[in-house]
């Protein structure tokens, strides 16, 4: 069964995005310790396009619902959201840590302008699918004069 998620609409999140790589970024994969700092992970994702739609999906398995945040404008989107830890136990001992846990977040430029509001999302089976209706490029509309 597919869960609604909910979507905030706005501009103010663009300014957020930085470009920086923190120093514990280069030493995640060398000891797990390392993830659990404050560092911003960023899932894998698809974006395709249809003729009328945009449509982005989100790999963010053991995410749960209420920890996802989508902000969208008409030119951008941003997913963001926390994935908890789940520790393996006193007595275990990691051997490899691949799975990124902590704050996630992506923000991306869109192709085309989008009609926000025609946007839906959805969580299934750990994957997130959000769809962006294009804004019709073709669409007028007439211009009343008055007279001063």
């Amino acid at each position: 069964m597919m869960e609604k998620i909910k979507i905030q609409f706005g501009d103010n999140f663009e300014r957020q995005c930085k470009l920086e790589k923190p120093l514990d970024e280069m030493f995640h994969s060398m000891n797990p310790m390392f993830c659990l700092s404050q560092r911003i992970w960023k899932p894998q994702m698809d974006i395709y396009e249809t003729q009328k739609d945009i449509i982005i999906h989100a790999e963010i398995a053991g995410v749960e619902k209420d920890d996802i945040n989508i902000e969208v404008n008409s030119k951008a989107v941003k997913i963001a959201g926390v994935r908890s830890i789940k520790p393996p136990g006193e007595s275990a001992n990691y051997r490899l840590a691949e799975i990124q846990f902590g704050r996630f977040e992506r923000v991306l430029y869109l192709p085309n302008i989008i009609d926000i509001e025609k946007v839906s999302a959805c969580f299934f089976n750990g994957f997130l699918e959000i769809k962006l209706a294009k804004f019709p490029m073709d669409r007028s509309q007439r211009i009343k004069l008055s007279y001063r």
